[in-house]
């Protein structure tokens, strides 16, 4: 067999498109690389998006907003403190995007103005927080992309 660019160029073609169909098979076919970007209930939530705005919207009128920074212990998360403790209330969840089954959710318990939330509960990497809570009447929403 004569080998001339005509050749060259089918092999090439045909290499490549092996390359393609492998690497989309793999990716298809091993369940190490699943991930479930969206959540459960996305349709739901999307029609409360109008309210979770107007609780971000509403959060900026504080002093100081909410703040967050990790320690030996856990992720600590900070309540502003011209609030009264007893007045805080609502939920915090914590969504990680690469694994739906470490996501998880919580009452706020506070100690001081400060929410711990123990480290053996979390795994390093890239994590979605959000604090929907109450105080004197008023709604308010945090929400921040953190890595862990």
């Amino acid at each position: 067999m004569k080998f001339n660019w005509g050749t060259g160029i089918v092999l090439a073609f045909i290499g490549f498109i092996s390359f393609i169909m492998y690497f989309v098979i793999t990716m298809s076919t091993n369940k190490k690389y699943e991930h479930d970007l969206v959540i459960e209930n996305y349709y739901g939530q999307e029609l409360e998006f109008q309210e979770d705005i107007n609780k971000e919207i509403h959060s900026q009128t504080l002093v100081q907003d909410i703040v967050w920074k990790r320690t030996i212990d856990g992720l600590v998360i900070q309540f502003p403190k011209e609030i009264a403790v007893n007045e805080i209330k609502g939920t915090i969840f914590l969504y990680r995007p690469s694994n739906k089954l470490l996501d998880f959710e919580s009452a706020i318990t506070l100690s001081g103005h400060e929410l711990l939330i123990p480290d053996k509960r979390l795994v390093e990497g890239r994590w979605n927080l959000k604090v929907d809570w109450q105080a004197n009447g008023n709604n308010y929403l945090y929400k921040k992309e953190i890595v862990y």
